[in-house]
């Protein structure tokens, strides 16, 4: 499936960017709920595809969902906050940014076809 994929490389990327980023105390904090939202995503959209039926589905995907706005939030407060140290970190830091927005619309159109 495209989406796991996807929500698997991002996981990854997002780590990448953490590690690379400023290790200021401060910074620790907002790193660990960015990766903990960031890895969860494409954890729950694993177990959506073993879902035991179509309401523990769709209930998975809108975790996933929510990981995924929560995600959007944490790279949003990096973004205004002076963690980021260099321009490579600033576009990455856009890409990623880009990327999360777009995994929320995507799940946000599989709970749409699953509801229906």
């Amino acid at each position: 499936m495209e989406i796991q994929d996807r929500t698997l490389k991002f996981a990854i990327r997002t780590a990448k960017f953490v590690k690379n980023i400023s290790r200021d105390v401060s910074f620790e904090i907002l790193a660990k709920q960015l990766l903990r939202s960031a890895t969860s995503i494409g954890a729950n959209m694993r177990e959506a595809d073993s879902a035991s039926s179509r309401k523990d589905f769709i209930n998975k995907v809108s975790i996933a969902k929510k990981e995924a706005q929560e995600t959007e939030y944490w790279l949003e407060v990096v973004k205004g906050s002076e963690f980021i140290n260099n321009e490579s970190n600033k576009k990455e830091l856009d890409v990623l940014l880009a990327e999360s927005h777009e995994i929320v619309l995507v799940l946000a159109a599989i709970l749409r076809k699953s509801k229906q």
